[in-house]
């Protein structure tokens, strides 16, 4: 078997359901190393203009299709990454009118993570991760995750995002995301305490960011 090029980045690869909790575990594996040492990609500053998103039958935008990301623009600042050079990116915020977006540099570091719905269906995105981590948790709780986030963060009504739940967000997640659960190399079931698997990530990084020493 051919052996890795220790030259080059660590590319972890980190798909979920909506409010599965990737969110949470990003932030808790940023908090583990210094700046240097990690850097992230999300694939949600990738959305393409809502004017370019496809639309329901019932004529609502529905922003949980892969074709609503701009795909190459992805893969081109993962390869930029790779090669060892800084992207900018604007931050993308969810088209709330009361938010800000701010410009984002991000930089190379050894251990490059890109996190987001459809990383792994884009499949000469996902070709190129040395790990791939699929974080979930039951339906139910992801529901609700999501009823608090997108009321408070995104300034949505309840209706809004049930009316999305149902009818974008889980035949998306079946469709897109759910064929790829079981090909992934870590699945971590979040609906409670996920303290032992951020470890136990956090120490496959550290090996590989020793190994590029040797």
């Amino acid at each position: 078997m051919m052996q890795r090029d220790t030259n080059k980045p660590f590319l972890v690869g980190i798909a979920g359901g909506s409010a599965s909790g990737k969110t949470y575990l990003l932030h808790s594996l940023l908090r583990h190393f210094d700046k240097d040492e990690i850097c992230l990609i999300s694939q949600d500053h990738y959305y393409k203009p809502i004017e370019f998103q496809e639309k329901d039958e019932n004529g609502e935008v529905n922003f949980d299709l892969p074709q609503g990301i701009d795909r190459e623009s992805l893969l081109e600042d993962v390869e930029i990454l790779k090669s060892g050079n800084p992207i900018y990116k604007k931050e993308y915020t969810f088209n709330n009118p009361n938010a800000t977006p701010q410009m984002l540099a991000i930089h190379p570091a050894p251990v490059i993570v890109i996190e987001g719905l459809f990383i792994f269906h884009f499949h000469e995105l996902a070709e190129l991760f040395d790990l791939k981590v699929f974080v979930d948790a039951d339906d139910h709780i992801k529901l609700n995750r999501r009823l608090i986030r997108d009321q408070v963060e995104r300034g949505y009504s309840e209706e809004t995002i049930l009316y999305q739940w149902h009818n974008h967000v889980m035949p998306a997640y079946r469709e897109f995301l759910l064929p790829y659960k079981d090909t992934s190399d870590y699945v971590i079931h979040n609906n409670d305490n996920i303290d032992r698997e951020i470890t136990e990530l956090c120490d496959r990084f550290r090996l590989e960011m020793k190994r590029k020493l040797v």
